[in-house]
């Protein structure tokens, strides 16, 4: 079938899905350059095989290594006579191009049409061969790429410096490289009707639940639509609830992070062309830990980790508290404090639920004003809006200089979120408590937090409970909650993705890390090292030659 002029070339593919590749070498040539032929960057490159068998190349330029190809397809194939074909008796042309002349390591034969154009256009290089019904493909696929850096933002103090970039190949290899095991398991589909984007889904087998596994693939089959371009476009079509505010899947830019997920028993997306990798199922708990928290030691660990916490508690209720202290219990504050707020807000126009909304505004305002411009004058643009506007709008009367403090430290709180999009959605949520707190004081930010965590209490992700292991209660879950206890007295998987092997701690090394440690160069146990100078000579059996000790 020729396919229609005005006809869109996705739409041709789609109407000749059966359609194959002939023995008539013109024919596919044509059929191919009605779909990629308007292309000027696209190569048909034509030459002989045995000197008389007219053969193409078929390929774009800028996708692939040129060197490649010409090293490893072209000039072994020009180089072949047809004495060598001779010799191989037996040998069906087709087995002889591929398995003894072509040098390239990942060649395969293809004779459906669909597959050989979305083989070229993904940057693959196509070889015809006039008699033949099968055209080879070869992975010649060569894009720039960035180099791998530390993710700019996850950044940790000891751990890894390594992150994911755009390219899958480079991303899946980061996997391997720390995931050296025949168990680690990578299937990809594809999604996008115009893109064909690749999406891999990770995991362990023998560790994951397989009923996990069996959902995500469900989810992301049903999926349909032009174009995938980020893994936070597959995010908003399989979680669970498409209008909480609060993110049900966890992104990361770290390998390391994304293995120790694997580990435990979690399912890790990457999408072609996307630094970020998704992990599910995720719970609450996940927001606000880091990886460097199982780096360090568990005591200051804990303490970091109950203070980020506190702060993200504190980024979330601090202003809808004070505006409810200042309206409507005054009485509930010191008398000292009292005066000083008192003389503060003197003159201003405003009540403190306006003058908290009208500063919360014009923080967003400038965060986001912050992001988007370059770096460069993004930190300029910080330090003339936080010392100059705030202390303009100060000495002009508009805002408080006690609300300006509260509206600062809500800030620094929210910065100490790991998580950005979580911290987006409490920064969302700000709003709304504010509001309650200025209409019904103390009773209306109870209202607003029971309301949250009621919400919260019903959010699931891939049907894990989102507070979880809080909610439902778990004893050995809540060893990783709100403190880190020692790795070792942590043997067991989350009880919450209900793994196959939920044992991750063997039994000698649980037995080593509780028994007493064994100081080898204790004193008390090696002997007295003294020296023991007799006559002004030391022993011969004492080696000790400090020169501190003497008889």
């Amino acid at each position: 079938m020729i396919p229609l002029k005005n006809s869109p070339a996705h739409q041709v593919m789609e109407d000749n899905k059966e359609a194959s590749v002939g023995t008539q070498l013109e024919e596919t040539i044509t059929f191919v350059q009605k779909i990629l032929g308007e292309n000027d960057d696209f190569i048909i490159r034509r030459f002989c095989i045995f000197y008389d068998q007219p053969a193409v190349v078929m390929y774009f330029p800028d996708l692939i290594d040129k060197q490649y190809l010409n090293d490893h397809i072209l000039k072994p194939l020009m180089l072949t006579s047809s004495h060598d074909y001779a010799k191989a008796a037996g040998s069906s042309m087709k087995d002889f191009l591929l398995n003894d002349t072509l040098y390239a390591c990942e060649g395969r034969t293809e004779t459906q049409l669909n597959e050989i154009i979305q083989a070229i256009v993904e940057g693959k290089t196509a070889l015809l061969v006039d008699g033949v019904t099968d055209a080879f493909i070869f992975s010649t696929r060569h894009v720039d790429k960035r180099a791998i850096t530390q993710p700019e933002t996850e950044q940790v103090i000891r751990g890894a410096r390594e992150g994911f970039i755009e390219i899958m190949g480079t991303n899946l290899a980061l996997l391997r490289y720390r995931l050296p095991t025949p168990d680690l398991r990578i299937k990809t589909i594809r999604i996008g009707r115009i893109t064909k984007s690749i999406v891999a889904l990770c995991y362990i087998d023998g560790i994951v639940n397989p009923a996990l596994v069996e959902e995500v693939f469900r989810r992301l089959s049903l999926i349909d639509i032009d174009g995938i371009l980020d893994a936070g476009y597959l995010e908003q079509f399989i979680e669970d609830n498409h209008f909480s505010p609060f993110p049900q899947i966890q992104n990361t830019e770290r390998p390391d992070k994304a293995v120790a997920n694997l580990l435990e028993g979690r399912v890790i997306l990457l999408v072609d062309g996307s630094p970020f990798a998704l992990i599910l199922p995720t719970v609450f708990s996940q927001f606000y830990q880091t990886v460097e928290d199982y780096s360090e030691r568990f005591l200051l660990v804990s303490f970091i980790r109950l203070s980020r916490l506190v702060a993200l508690i504190f980024s979330l209720i601090f202003p809808s508290l004070y505006v409810a202290l200042i309206s409507f219990n005054p009485e509930l504050i010191p008398t000292e404090f009292a005066v000083a707020v008192a003389g503060g807000r003197a003159g201003v126009p405003f009540p403190s639920v306006i003058e908290v909304l009208i500063m919360e505004i014009s923080m967003e305002v400038l965060r986001e004003a912050t992001l988007r411009l370059p770096q460069q004058v993004g930190g300029a643009l910080s330090i003339v809006g936080v010392l100059v506007v705030g202390q303009a709008a100060v000495a002009a009367g508009f805002i408080s200089p006690i609300t300006v403090v509260i509206i600062a430290l809500t800030t620094i709180g929210s910065f100490a979120t790991p998580a950005y999009n979580a911290a987006l959605a409490l920064r969302l949520l700000r709003f709304p408590l504010v509001i309650l707190s200025g209409i019904f004081g103390l009773y209306g930010v109870m209202i607003g937090l029971i309301l949250i965590a009621n919400h919260m209490l019903s959010l699931k992700s891939f049907g894990v409970p989102y507070l979880s292991p809080l909610v439902p209660g778990n004893f050995q879950g809540m060893k990783d909650t709100l403190a880190r206890l020692p790795l070792w007295s942590m043997p067991k998987r989350p009880a919450l993705l209900h793994t196959p092997n939920d044992n991750r701690l063997g039994k000698i090394t649980k037995e080593m890390s509780e028994e007493a440690p064994n100081n080898t160069l204790d004193p008390l146990k090696v002997g007295d090292t003294r020296r023991n100078v007799t006559d002004g000579a030391s022993s011969p059996g004492n080696s000790d030659t400090s020169g501190d000790h003497t008889d």
